[in-house]
């Protein structure tokens, strides 16, 4: 019989103080794990896993090839076909000489003297040294995340490029910092449409997350993509990007 008091259920509030005993008597793990029991939820089994610190410190380069390097290579892969003619690439032309086919003009840039760059300069402040509107194709491999002054280097970017050209540029996502200082920004991949409807306005632009739960964990674990199998590395969660490649085509013909 249920019996109402001051519009209480007793019932429902002796059902309450029972679930409160419960929780008390058990603690908050074991009571997660009845909660998982009573309705058939997976139980973790954590092994190594449970751990503060990565299994490799160097994104796993120790073990094998880091994770987001495999959606790096698979866009710029995917996109070969733009990285044609006229290239210019950030850092060295690691992507340009992986990729690119018929190539004339080659050129790499950089703002830090140690890299083996062509051409030495900040493209925030490029616009005396990087010539507008005279390559193909721009690459900023796996680069976003480190340009301090962001947006005037996206637009110097677009103006470098041809009109009918094309930008093919990365930026980490859910990803370890590759250092306190100089990792600067972590959009999302609508934070990067958003951001870059702005400075690229009449662009075609496409930005898509790559990556997945398991890939996410993997990464930031500092586990190599040799140990995931490629079906675990190819199946795409939005919620998860790993990385945030992103495609952009300057208006006008080649």
């Amino acid at each position: 019989m249920r019996i109402l008091i001051r519009g209480i259920d007793v019932n429902e509030a002796t059902k309450r103080q029972l679930r409160s005993k419960i929780k008390h008597t058990l603690g908050p793990v074991w009571t997660t794990r009845l909660r998982c029991v009573i309705k058939k939820l997976e139980v973790p089994r954590w092994g190594n896993l449970r751990r503060v610190k990565p299994f490799s410190e160097i994104y796993g380069w120790d073990r094998g090839t880091p994770i987001d390097r495999y959606y790096v290579d698979r866009f710029f892969e995917r996109h070969s076909i733009y990285i044609t003619g006229d290239v210019l690439e950030i850092d060295t032309n690691i992507y340009t000489h992986r990729y690119g086919h018929n190539l004339k003009k080659i050129h790499a840039f950089d703002i830090n003297p140690e890299c083996e760059s062509t051409i030495r300069c900040d493209l925030a402040h490029s616009e005396n040294i990087l010539q507008s509107e005279a390559y193909d194709c721009v690459l900023l491999p796996c680069t976003l995340s480190f340009l301090r002054e962001l947006e005037p280097c996206l637009r110097n970017a677009l103006r470098v490029v041809k009109p009918g050209g094309v930008i093919l540029a990365n930026a980490a996502a859910l990803f370890r910092l590759d250092g306190e200082d100089i990792d600067l920004w972590r959009l999302t991949p609508a934070g990067w449409r958003e951001l870059l409807r702005h400075i690229w306005p009449d662009c075609e632009v496409v930005v898509e997350g790559e990556g997945n739960c398991l890939a996410v964990v993997a990464a930031n674990l500092g586990i190599s993509l040799e140990e995931l199998k490629p079906e675990e590395l190819d199946f795409r969660d939005a919620l998860f990007p790993v990385v945030t490649n992103i495609y952009c085509r300057k208006p006008g013909c080649r």
